[in-house]
């Protein structure tokens, strides 16, 4: 059964050129060496919470905005195959210095998830 890798991430509303940019060309490289899917979502309707929620999981600060994504696999081998062989490409690499990604890697929040259902 296929596996996904999920992240939520705040993004400044300034830089979602920038990240839609860089977004589609590590996706595009994704899906060139094997991954299934390459979803990116912008959030329009995710209030905060009092306890949990997606604006809060992040720290989501003034000005920024939830990107919610995620990338399916065959399976986890094939995932850590795939993701093993894209942080080695050049093409994503320039987009992994801290100082020139369009948002706050450390507040990122990411994982894998071995599918449960999928209708």
């Amino acid at each position: 059964m296929a596996y996904v890798d999920g992240f939520v991430i705040p993004v400044p509303k300034d830089k979602l050129e920038a990240y839609k940019k860089m977004s589609r060309e590590c996706g595009a490289v994704w899906r060139e060496l094997g991954a299934l899917e390459f979803r990116e979502t912008v959030a329009d309707d995710a209030p905060p919470g009092k306890l949990t929620s997606f604006p809060q999981s992040v720290m989501l600060e003034e000005g920024e905005v939830v990107v919610f994504s995620w990338i399916v696999f065959e399976s986890r081998a094939r995932r850590d195959e795939i993701n093993g062989k894209v942080m080695k490409d050049a093409r994503v690499a320039a987009f992994m210095d801290p100082v020139n990604m369009p948002f706050d890697a450390k507040r990122m929040i990411y994982g894998g998830f071995e599918m449960m259902i999928d209708l």
